[in-house]
């Protein structure tokens, strides 16, 4: 075997043992290729630094550059190609302009994905227009169903307000801000409230609105006590 060949395959048998330690695992798939991954990535590496769960817990952080159907069907090729066949997969994506058609069928995609292996789990995170609801709800209870400018304007006049400066789409200290500037425990409640008062609507129905604190409310079950008092009620 070609030293090259047999590198590569070692390489991935250590990665399979690797996996087969961590017995919670979150692949999550992002939309954007650098505002949702860069979020995600403070959670990431709080968990990783956690010595409670940091041998526990795989994330794997995946900026796909589509949109709507075309993240979950990126999902499925990874999950196919790496012949997952345990964890939670989280697609994470935005409606902006996209036809409500494909913007609902995640969700309803996911439900069929999820008939096939009961170890898999495929979860819809939108956001309805965009993640910066999400933002913005660390800061306000706002439930106007503006243009998604009118969102990054708020952020930007927040944190103006707060020293930060403009907000920016792909702000490398985005996490941090909304930990130390924002308020994330008032952002689940308030994500939850709008989705409850929307019960029965689509999600393109629900505006504006958000899922992704789902994922949140898994990922800071590992997150260092201290730091995840932050989150809870």
């Amino acid at each position: 075997m070609p030293k090259k060949a047999g590198m590569e395959s070692w390489k991935k048998k250590r990665r399979q043992e690797h996996l087969e330690k961590k017995k919670y695992r979150y692949y999550i798939f992002c939309e954007g290729e650098q505002t949702e991954p860069q979020y995600f990535a403070g959670f990431k590496r709080l968990i990783e630094d956690n010595p409670i769960y940091r041998d526990m817990v795989l994330i794997e952080i995946e900026p796909c550059a589509a949109e709507t159907m075309r993240v979950i069907g990126m999902a499925e090729k990874y999950v196919k190609k790496n012949k997952l066949q345990k964890g939670q997969i989280w697609c994470v994506y935005d409606k902006d302009s996209f036809p409500a058609d494909d913007f609902n069928g995640v969700v309803l995609y996911a439900e069929r994905l999820n008939k096939e292996n009961p170890e898999l789990h495929y979860h819809a995170a939108w956001s309805n227009e965009c993640i910066e609801i999400w933002f913005l709800l660390h800061f306000a209870y706002y439930t106007s169903n503006n243009h998604r400018s009118q969102y990054i304007s708020f952020l930007n006049d927040k944190f103006m307000e707060l020293g930060i400066g403009k907000y920016q789409k792909n702000m490398k200290n985005i996490f941090d801000i909304l930990m130390e500037k924002g308020d994330p425990r008032l952002a689940i409640r308030y994500a939850k409230r709008i989705i409850n008062d929307g019960q029965g609507k689509t999600p393109t129905e629900i505006a504006p609105g958000t899922k992704v604190y789902e994922l949140i409310e898994e990922l800071i079950k590992y997150l260092p006590q201290k730091i995840k008092q932050r989150f809870e009620k």
